[in-house]
């Protein structure tokens, strides 16, 4: 079970856009995906399809220990027909675990329980049935992200092919160095993802050259082009292939599904 944390303190860069699309993305490709929800605004959950304010089981729940995991996980079906694709007809189930308001109190919560970094490890140690899990991060380095990073065994960072990119980005990593020398020793940043791409901005282009020269092997072929349907699907509580298969977010999703799932199998 390959565990992803998705994390970039910098809001809208689209941590939760991209762990919809590429789970949805990688259970068509007949793998078996868990989207974890750490984000106490829910945006995933809700990015689903998930009403979160009318769950009485969440992450929230499993953290106070009144509930298994398991009790918590949501299958969340799919279907899609996709243009560009071989195969055409998509289907499968991925599955959620969703987040509540509740955990907006987490730091102070559950800040002075022995063990606080290690709630989420703990709690996933006791599922094992998963090809991927993606853990959807909050835009702060707070007890959440810490908890994340405590329990991934790889780290993808979206990046806005924009000016301020990488303003920011030394926090982030200094944090995951600390977390590795002390907590997990095996984390590491295996996927830096390009966002809202506009080829046509030579300004869009420069930055990415700038991206690659810094990450190198670590940035992901596959840039995510901007296209307004990766912000409505979420309103609409679809992932971007139900929303709209044809569009640029749908294409450039799966491939970047497919470019993650041919590095996984050359390991």
């Amino acid at each position: 079970m390959k565990c992803i944390a998705i994390i970039n303190q910098k809001g809208g860069v689209g941590k939760t856009t991209s762990a919809v699309n590429i789970g949805a993305g990688l259970c068509f490709l007949k793998k078996k995906v868990l989207l974890v929800d750490l984000d106490p605004q829910a945006h995933l959950t809700y990015s689903t399809g998930i009403k979160a304010h009318e769950l009485e089981k969440t992450l929230y729940h499993v953290f106070r220990g009144e509930i298994p995991i398991i009790d918590a996980i949501i299958e969340r079906p799919t279907e899609a027909v996709l243009p560009f694709s071989s195969q055409s007809r998509h289907s499968g189930i991925f599955y959620v675990l969703p987040a509540s308001l509740d955990l907006s109190g987490a730091d102070l919560e559950f800040g002075s329980i022995a063990g606080r970094e290690f709630l989420l490890k703990e709690n996933l140690s006791s599922i094992k049935n998963y090809d991927y899990v993606f853990i959807d991060c909050p835009p702060s380095l707070g007890l959440l992200t810490l908890n994340a990073l405590t329990t991934a065994d790889e780290i993808y960072i979206p990046l806005q092919t924009e000016f301020l990119a990488l303003q920011g980005i030394s926090k982030l990593l200094e944090t995951v160095e600390i977390v590795k020398k002390r907590l997990n020793h095996g984390l590491k940043i295996t996927g830096i993802i390009g966002t809202r791409f506009d080829g046509r901005k030579r300004l869009n282009r420069e930055v990415v050259e700038r991206i690659r020269d810094y990450f190198g092997d670590q940035f992901f072929k596959t840039l995510i082009r901007e296209n307004i349907s990766l912000a409505e699907a979420p309103s609409f509580g679809k992932t971007i292939y139900e929303y709209k298969p044809d569009s640029y977010g749908a294409q450039d999703y799966f491939n970047l599904s497919k470019e993650i799932l041919e590095r996984d199998e050359k390991k």
